[in-house]
């Protein structure tokens, strides 16, 4: 089987270790309009190629699933050109995000059909006239609900997905909406191991992380090292508590970190405690560092018993198994659901 990486397609064995959730540049819309917003393409450039560079050799990661939104500043020739320059596999999404920061009123007006179109276009054809297809969907949603908007556009990545085939892969927002993304899915007829919901580590509530994976879906422990959202030592316990449980094939790791940003990158005034945690970080230079969750997060899974036949299932084996469309292997209950949705 085949993946589209922004340079082609790529054997679905050769994804190696992968990131399924990281950035190399985000610009919210309007940003570009700011004059005090400062941006280098050059600069931005040669910091993203150091960084996929260090990862690839002394971390030895060969995929890096970049799931920007269209509407959030993806440029597929800058990838591109950093995977040429960092002999490092990028893989591209389709997908618009959640309504309070994104969705351009020009594609609110569109019906599910006319995004599905857009999505398949990309897909199959590509992004622009660049020649580079989307390796996968994106979906984004809202709290502490979805929105009438959203599941539109929710309705149309379904719609794309059992077109083309390729997987899902989501936002939700403040750790809620996973288990609500799935019933949608559902309804649209994607099979639940199609789609990673991400940023459930988003949410401390083990139970929460369950309802996921007995749902049939990939769950997504991406916002590593984003200790003003949530302390590392929860992520770390509630992966433990999964793999002990036997949803290891079920978990993904990744940052949701960036490159480089145009403008401010939030809009939510952070508390100070958040504010101390960053500055924790940035002195031991580990602020947006995409080496973070090598130098320091899994050494705490390791302390939590994880192993490292766990650590390379999970980086390795699973988004391959993902973007393979196989079913993870694991308790009957879940995989004959699994199955009767695919």
């Amino acid at each position: 089987m085949m993946i589209e990486t922004v340079t082609g397609a790529i054997p679905v064995e050769s994804l190696g270790r992968t990131l399924m959730h990281e950035h190399l540049f985000i610009a919210f819309p309007g940003a570009w309009f700011d004059p005090l917003a400062r941006y280098s393409r050059t600069e931005l450039i040669a910091e993203a190629v150091r960084r996929l560079v260090q990862l690839r050799t002394e971390h030895q990661v060969r995929t890096f699933v970049d799931p920007c939104p269209i509407e959030l500043g993806r440029d597929v020739t800058l990838m591109k050109e950093v995977s040429e320059k960092a002999g490092m596999q990028i893989i591209c999404t389709t997908g618009f995000y959640y309504e309070e920061r994104g969705l351009p009123f020009y594609w609110r007006a569109r019906t599910e059909n006319e995004i599905a179109e857009l999505y398949i276009r990309e897909i199959t054809h590509g992004i622009g006239e660049s020649g580079v297809k989307a390796g996968a969907l994106k979906v984004s949603t809202s709290a502490p609900a979805i929105t009438g908007q959203e599941k539109k556009f929710l309705a149309a990545a379904c719609i794309a997905q059992k077109a083309t085939g390729v997987p899902i892969i989501t936002h939700t927002t403040d750790g809620c909406g996973g288990p609500e993304q799935q019933q949608l899915f559902a309804v649209g007829g994607v099979a639940a191991h199609r789609c990673l919901i991400g940023h459930c580590c988003g949410n401390a509530d083990h139970l929460y992380h369950r309802r996921i994976v007995d749902g049939g879906s990939y769950i997504g422990f991406d916002q590593i090292g984003a200790n003003h959202f949530q302390p590392d030592d929860v992520r770390a316990s509630n992966v433990a508590k999964l793999v002990r449980d036997g949803f290891r094939a079920q978990v993904m790791m990744s940052m949701d970190r960036l490159c480089g940003h145009l403008g401010k990158p939030s809009a939510r005034r952070m508390t100070s405690e958040e504010i101390a945690r960053i500055e924790e970080q940035k002195s031991r230079r580990l602020w947006q560092e995409h080496t973070y969750m090598f130098t320091d997060f899994i050494p705490m899974l390791r302390a939590r018993g994880v192993s490292e036949t766990d650590i390379t299932a999970i980086l390795e084996d699973n988004p391959r198994r993902f973007f393979a469309g196989a079913v993870p292997p694991g308790k009957p209950g879940k995989l004959e659901r699994a199955r009767h949705t695919a």
